[in-house]
C-alpha cells in the first residue's frame, strides 16, 4: 500500500471547501484501498506567527514522512491530464514508492527552499487558485484517478489522442 499524505498550510473549519475535501477523502480511501492506494491522510500546519513562506516550508516538511516522494502543487509545475495524474501515482506505487506526499503551500506559495527538494511538481493550470480551492481539486483528482485505474465510469473524457 502507498499511503498518500495531503500537506497544507492552514486548518480547515466546517465550510463548503471542507465538506468537499471530507467527500473525496472518503471516496478515494475506499477505491484507493482496492488498488493498493491510501489511506490518504490530512496535515495540516498553521504559521500562527506571519513568517511567510519559509516559515511554512519548515512546519511542512515537518508533516512531511521520511522518504515520501515530494509533489509540490505549484503553478511552475507539470501540467498533467487527469489520466497521466492516475498514471503517475501508480507508477509511484508500482515502484515500490512508501508514501507519496502532496504539498499545498499559503496564500503566498510554497518557498523555493522546498520547491527545490521537490520530486515532481504539478500546476493546476496558469491560473492561481486559492489554496483552499486547491485543496478540494487535488483531492477530486486523487479521487479521480483512483477511478481511472478501476476502469470505474466516473471519468467520462475522452482518451482519444
Amino acid at each position: 500500500m502507498m499511503r498518500v499524505h495531503v500537506c497544507s498550510v492552514g486548518r480547515m473549519v466546517k465550510t463548503a471547501e471542507s465538506v468537499l475535501i471530507e467527500d473525496y477523502l472518503g471516496r478515494f480511501n475506499w477505491t484507493g484501498r482496492k488498488l493498493g492506494l491510501g489511506p490518504c491522510l490530512s496535515h495540516e500546519v498553521d504559521d500562527r506567527r506571519g513568517g511567510g513562506p519559509d516559515a511554512e516550508a519548515a512546519l511542512l516538511e515537518r508533516s512531511i514522512p521520511a522518504g515520501a516522494v515530494l509533489c509540490c502543487m505549484d503553478e511552475r509545475g507539470a501540467l498533467l491530464s487527469s489520466p497521466e495524474f492516475a498514471q503517475k501515482l501508480s507508477g509511484w506505487r508500482d515502484s515500490g514508492v512508501g508514501d507519496v506526499a502532496f504539498v499545498i503551500g499559503g496564500a503566498d506559495g510554497i518557498a523555493r527552499s522546498l520547491r527545490a527538494k521537490a520530486d515532481f511538481m504539478i500546476s493546476f493550470g496558469p491560473m492561481v487558485w486559492p489554496h483552499r480551492l486547491a485543496r478540494v481539486m487535488l483531492y477530486e483528482q486523487l479521487y479521480r484517478a483512483t477511478t481511472i485505474l478501476a476502469k470505474l465510469p466516473y471519468h467520462r473524457a475522452s482518451y482519444a489522442g
